[in-house]
């Protein structure tokens, strides 16, 4: 039997095709799984931990918000004072220099029950301030110093005192908008009866010698009152160390001799 030369061809090419054909369809699943698994792994893991750093910082904040809230503001005590002075000076000081720096519960005023105005809690504690501001004759000191956490907050207490001050004479000894120059020729050429400011530049102007406090009478910490963040002033660490600077150096000395009087507003 004769074959036509061109079946022949027909049938190597169609065998061809053939073969062809499934090298194509083994090798295209090949190629699908080896894209797959790279990009399934790759997308995969940044997903998981945005996921994971997004929730743990909405944890942290609500952890921060639940320890402020509960700590609601309650009248100061002279206990809270001690206690802060202990755990302050607890580590680095000896148990007679410790007990040098405690007060007896006479050094302190009656407590702010938080029902009080500034004004009505500052004639509360100093029943003769009219008296005491009319034979203060002494330069470069004060009768009553009054310190709290920022120079806003020291405006709005200056503000709130107007019915108790009377005929009176007030300054602001706070570093915002104020240089301690001008402050330093106020007190060395002026009188005042009353200083309302930040621990920090008190500190600075006593130890330049231009604020003595032998004449101070009252001493009062803005003890209770919170910022926007619901810190004390005790609550920040560079307010809370200067005013135990302030405390050691100079207050607690005249609080034992039974000069000052400490007031927890």
């Amino acid at each position: 039997m004769n074959l036509d030369p061109s079946d022949d061809e027909a049938i190597e090419k169609a065998s061809e095709n053939r073969t062809a054909t499934r090298q194509d369809s083994d090798s295209k699943p090949a190629v699908k799984k080896k894209r797959k698994q790279p990009t399934e792994c790759f997308l995969s893991q940044p997903e998981e931990k945005q996921e994971s750093a997004v929730k743990a910082k909405k944890r942290k904040k609500k952890k921060i918000s639940d320890v402020l809230q509960k700590s609601a503001p309650k009248p100061g005590v002279p206990a809270d004072l001690q206690n802060l002075l202990s755990q302050h000076f607890g580590e680095n000081r000896s148990v007679i220099e410790i007990e040098e720096l405690k007060l007896s519960d006479s050094c302190f005023l009656p407590a702010n029950d938080l029902t009080h105005s500034f004004s009505s809690y500052l004639k509360e504690i100093c029943p003769k301030w009219a008296k005491l501001r009319r034979n203060h004759k002494e330069k470069k000191s004060l009768v009553m110093l009054v310190l709290c956490s920022s120079a806003l907050r020291s405006l709005e207490l200056i503000k709130s005192m107007t019915a108790f001050k009377g005929d009176c004479r007030v300054i602001k000894l706070f570093a915002k908008h104020i240089k301690i120059k001008e402050q330093m020729n106020m007190l060395e050429k002026g009188m005042f009866h009353i200083g309302v400011g930040t621990p920090g530049r008190v500190k600075a102007l006593v130890e330049q010698d231009v604020l003595c406090l032998n004449s101070v009478k009252y001493m009062i910490l803005d003890w209770n009152w919170r910022d926007q963040k619901l810190r004390r002033m005790m609550d920040i660490p560079e307010i809370k160390k200067e005013t135990i600077d302030l405390l050691e150096k100079s207050i607690i000395k005249l609080c034992r001799d039974g000069s000052v009087k400490l007031g927890l507003f």
